[in-house]
């Protein structure tokens, strides 16, 4: 068949992701919408001079699309999300999905009323040391998952969430949905569930005495980047205590350290810490079998050489040696190669259909048990139920849009 035509929506600080779209024989990029000049600059220069460029996704259906990427700020997903599906377009949405449960379903439900193929960007699942990890359940190494751990220590919080959009709550909800939604969907893909109840804790306790940019100074990425400074442009790995960054975003009401307790529709209990303003940056899977443990150490997704210990032998005390360890190795490329399987399987889904690693279901739950999460935090470490998704949507994707069994 002939090369996909492929449009991106916001060309922002995630538009490079849908550079690897450009696959000549299979691909290529020929629209852009962007509200912001620097947006529409960085578009001609992302994909070439024959880009065309609008300042209005709406304008983009003229140019005849195959695909869409929605890679707008997540307050911004829905839109666009909606009409692309209503169109037909097939529709890759950056995770998270939306910043609440309502608009996922909104999005869930264009998708089945329009018969239109929506996919959501959770490149973990295509993160080679978590694969491996997938794989070794599978397996059976560790026996039956029963409880799933997760550490994300987010060394570049302050640099990379609270100095610009991310940081308020009515942009994203809050840190433990918009950062937590991608260890959320990979806890619940490790452990074959999904998220039943919650329980969580949480402050502002680093960043809430940081200095602040004075409101109006148009650095906080309105409207997908609006002439607007990002990450790169003020990113500076040498500040240290955290206390020490200043320009904070002028809103400033996300939590900066969250922690919350869930069990999962199958019985499995998971953990999930995430705090901003610790030295390191990685995330720490912990899974816990009747049979066995594994955990990784480094994740891939810096310049890091991650690897998987496994557990599950024989009782001991303290072992710094695992009883196997097995070193994983990525591609040479960001993210150590999950980037582009996103890309090539959204691609492939966009001309194919057929089961994929990633599911919008899937993608939902994250946010709902984000969202419940949030709810109990804020509420003082109330339990909350998270909202089960529609039986009749349940149905549908289950039908239509099967999620791959495992890597």
């Amino acid at each position: 068949m002939s090369e996909l035509r492929v449009g991106v929506v916001g060309v922002g600080q995630r538009a490079a992701l849908a550079v690897r779209a450009n696959i000549q024989g299979v691909a290529r990029v020929v629209s852009c919408a962007d509200p912001s000049p620097r947006g529409r600059a960085d578009a001609v220069a992302l994909f070439g001079p024959q880009v065309v460029v609008h300042t209005d996704h709406r304008s983009m259906l003229d140019d005849r699309l195959d695909a869409v990427f929605v890679l707008t700020p997540d307050d911004r997903h829905v839109e666009p999300g909606l009409f692309f599906l209503a169109a037909g377009v097939p529709v890759f949405v950056e995770k998270p999905m939306a910043i609440t449960v309502e608009d996922c379903d909104r999005l869930l439900s264009a998708a089945r009323e329009f018969g239109t193929r929506l996919y959501v960007g959770h490149n973990l699942r295509h993160l080679p040391v978590l694969r491996r990890m997938r794989e070794m359940i599978d397996e059976g190494s560790i026996g039956r998952v029963r409880s799933v751990w997760c550490r994300h220590f987010v060394g570049h919080g302050g640099d990379y969430y609270f100095k610009d959009w991310h940081a308020e709550r009515a942009r994203t909800t809050g840190l433990l949905l918009q950062k937590g939604a991608h260890d959320l969907d990979v806890i619940h893909w490790l452990a074959g569930g999904y998220s039943q109840d919650v329980v969580a804790m949480g402050d502002l306790a680093v960043y809430g005495d940081n200095p602040r940019r004075p409101s109006g100074s148009g650095e906080s990425g309105q409207a997908g980047g609006a002439d607007a400074a990002r990450v790169g442009d003020w990113f500076d790995p040498d500040v240290w205590p955290p206390a020490a960054v200043t320009g904070l975003n002028p809103v400033v009401d996300v939590e900066d350290i969250s922690m919350m307790l869930t069990r999962l529709d199958n019985g499995v209990l998971a953990s999930y810490q995430q705090c901003h303003f610790t030295p390191d940056y990685w995330r720490n899977y912990t899974v816990i079998g009747d049979e066995g443990r594994l955990e990784n150490f480094g994740d891939g997704l810096e310049d890091d050489h991650p690897s998987v210990s496994l557990w599950n032998v024989r009782r001991s005390g303290y072992r710094p040696d695992p009883d196997r360890t097995e070193h994983v190795v990525g591609a040479d490329a960001p993210h150590g190669g999950a980037d582009a399987g996103l890309v090539a399987e959204f691609l492939r889904f966009a001309a194919e259909g057929g089961p994929t690693d990633t599911s919008p279901v899937a993608a939902r739950q994250a946010v709902a048990a984000g969202v419940a999460a949030t709810t109990s935090l804020r509420a003082g470490g109330v339990h909350v139920d998270v909202p089960p998704l529609a039986p009749d949507l349940v149905r549908y994707f289950a039908a239509h849009q099967v999620e791959v069994p495992g890597p």
